[in-house]
């Protein structure tokens, strides 16, 4: 049922909220509505009610988002914005608030009444919250009074209770979730911190405090610098090439375009981009503007100021990536969104926009700063020359890897060929490796063995990636090309599982094979294909029977349990190379009884920062993270 509710005045009361449909299949189908019930839905709900608080600022109504987990994983956010209506709605006589939170789409984005442009348009709208939340209550104070009412999986269990004084003014949401919906009721600071810092980044002068009272941590994110400063944070690691970033701000064809960027000393891109406050993860029509934008701006500066020369070929996109940090944001009405996770702008109007926007932009910085251009030409041209030398290691590798028939010789490869049901074991060392092609199902299961460390790709070249053996014999293994050769529809293996020992050696050579895939195969993370085997720490026996322990706490927990009378011998695993064949199939390897973890993206911003920061030049962040994060340490190797 839709009914078209107009607002004439275009204030924000009962008539600017328009209904579209009802609630009846978010608690069954909880994934359709927030991607999925584990930790990136979890968050999501907080995303959504936050989303409605930034659109109030957005529009000039607010100024202050406070963000609060309590102890109980309870989540209350409270913004100084309008406050919800809580008139009558004329869909069906109940408060408007009690219509926002209880109808699926019922709010003031869908017309155009209340908000011209919002960050929530691709949401579900706060219903969903209502609806897997245990329970939630509302409180708004709108006009000097102050109302509440509360919910138990989105049922209204009180009415909206009458109207008491009130100094201030906004809406605050307090919910549980449920933990009947979701895996695990935990919630990740962290994760938290990193969008309500993108947020805050992305609207200058709006505050946006977090309170954690599980830790009794409290974060308070406030930019009037808006892209200068995001970008100068994304780029604190790095040596710049020039500063400040260069900034473009304004309007065209509608369209609100914000973007910064810099050049610094690494060899990766870094291009984040934005539609409506909403993180566009896999790019879109703006991003396609802005690539072509620049280089055609750049071409076009360095043949005027002669750092091109006429014999000189144009610089490509490619070229002009790399050591690239930017930072693009638009804000427009009725968005598209499209792609995997639904977080790609398709909206072709935008790409001519951003593009005329950019070019135009960038000419006349260059103009005024003609010292501003050499950098990156040089950087770009320095770029070309790294690329032609990659491309015989490229060629070898992709003659490799396309045709499935010259697989590398280390490959223990399965004999399936259907990649939905093969897996892939990349595994640390020659002895771990023969007891995994020992103990392996040959049906399905592949073993790659890797001898020692893998480059760290975060501080190479992609000429020197491709030369080294171990980072080849993986592209071949897999068969999906790489950069933009990459097609995963190749894939050869639909679960590529790392599996290293559990002491700080392994530790680092899982970290260097995420950095790779994160850098160079992020659409292998992003569709569920890369996981982490989770070896036993150790082999307990009392009498005959033997029991694997996973962690120091379920040790602790079976010793404790044992009774005093019976003899325990405790084997502590130091790596995959102890277990024998039949040991390791039991304990890691066996679909039936391993334990496997998914590598899951929830948060792009935060994942490069933490890779940035492990695997890269700087030593002071590094430094800084280890001290922050040590007292979280686990099954410690020393």
């Amino acid at each position: 049922m839709t009914q078209d509710i107009k607002n004439a005045t275009g204030g924000y009361d009962a008539g600017s909220i328009q209904v579209l449909e009802g609630l009846e299949a978010v608690r069954k189908r909880p994934g359709m509505y927030i991607g999925d019930t584990g930790a990136r839905g979890l968050h999501h709900l907080i995303y959504e009610v936050v989303d409605n608080a930034v659109d109030e600022a957005i529009g000039g109504h607010c100024d202050r988002i406070e963000v609060t987990i309590h102890g109980d994983e309870s989540i209350s956010i409270r913004d100084n914005g309008r406050g919800i209506p809580t008139d009558p709605h004329p869909y069906n006589g109940r408060p408007t608030s009690e219509v926002v939170l209880t109808i699926l789409h019922a709010g003031g984005k869908f017309g155009n009444g209340a908000y011209k442009v919002s960050g929530g348009l691709h949401g579900v709208g706060v219903s969903v919250v209502n609806a897997l939340s245990r329970w939630l209550e509302v409180t708004i104070a709108r006009d000097g009074i102050q109302r509440t009412q509360r919910f138990e999986r989105g049922i209204p269990v009180t009415e909206l209770s009458p109207g008491t004084p009130a100094d201030w003014r906004g809406t605050q949401i307090r919910y549980l979730p449920d933990d009947a919906i979701f895996e695990e009721v935990r919630h990740s600071l962290d994760v938290l911190k990193s969008r309500l810092r993108e947020l805050a980044f992305l609207n200058p002068g709006l505050c946006i405090a977090v309170d954690d009272e599980r830790s009794g941590e409290r974060k308070e994110y406030h930019f009037d610098g808006g892209i200068r400063a995001f970008v100068e944070y994304l780029d604190r690691g790095k040596t710049a090439l020039f500063a400040p970033p260069v900034i473009l701000s304004g309007e065209r064809d509608g369209i609100a375009i914000d973007m910064g960027f810099q050049y610094n000393d690494s060899y990766l891109e870094r291009v984040f981009s934005f539609a409506n406050l909403i993180h566009t993860i896999e790019g879109g029509t703006h991003v396609s503007g802005l690539r072509t934008a620049m280089t055609r701006a750049v071409n076009e500066a360095a043949r005027t100021h002669k750092i091109l020369r006429d014999k000189d070929e144009n610089l490509t996109g490619d070229d002009l990536k790399e050591g690239l940090t930017c930072v693009l944001s638009v804000k427009l009405g009725n968005p598209q969104f499209e792609g995997q996770t639904k977080t790609k702008l398709g909206n072709s109007e935008v790409r001519g926009a951003v593009d005329s926007f950019v070019y135009e932009g960038l000419l006349s910085w260059f103009e005024d700063a003609p010292d501003l251009l050499r950098p990156i030409v040089e950087k770009a041209l320095r770029a070309r020359q790294a690329r032609e030398a990659a491309k015989k290691a490229r060629e070898l590798v992709r003659k490799g890897s396309m045709t499935g028939m010259n697989l590398p010789g280390k490959l223990a490869d399965c004999s399936s060929r259907t990649p939905e049901n093969t897996e892939l074991y990349i595994v640390e060392g020659d002895s771990a490796g023969g007891s995994a092609k020992q103990g392996r199902d040959r049906s399905f299961q592949a073993i790659l063995p890797l001898r020692g460390k893998i480059l760290n790709v975060e501080k190479a070249r992609l000429d020197k990636m491709l030369s080294n053996n171990e980072i080849r014999t993986i592209i071949q293994a897999l068969g999906c090309g790489i950069g933009n050769e990459f097609d995963a529809k190749k894939l050869r293996y639909h679960k590529i599982i790392i599996m290293t020992d559990a002491d700080v050696d392994g530790a680092h050579i899982s970290t260097l094979l995420l950095t790779f895939f994160y850098r160079h195969m992020p659409e292998l993370i992003n569709q569920g294909y890369l996981y982490l085997a989770q070896p036993p720490l150790y082999r307990v026996q009392k009498g005959k029977q033997v029991q694997y322990c996973y962690s120091d706490k379920e040790l602790r927990q079976y010793v404790d349990e044992a009774p005093e009378s019976s003899k325990i011998g405790v084997q502590r695993y130091k790596g995959l190379g102890e277990m024998n064949p039949s040991q390791l199939w039991e304990t890691t390897m066996d679909p039936a009884n391993r334990v496997l973890r998914r590598i899951d993206l929830n948060d792009d911003l935060l994942a490069d920062e933490y890779f940035d920061i492990l695997m890269g030049d700087k030593v002071e962040p590094r430094r800084d993270f280890i001290t922050s994060y040590a007292h979280e340490v686990k099954n410690l190797d020393i």
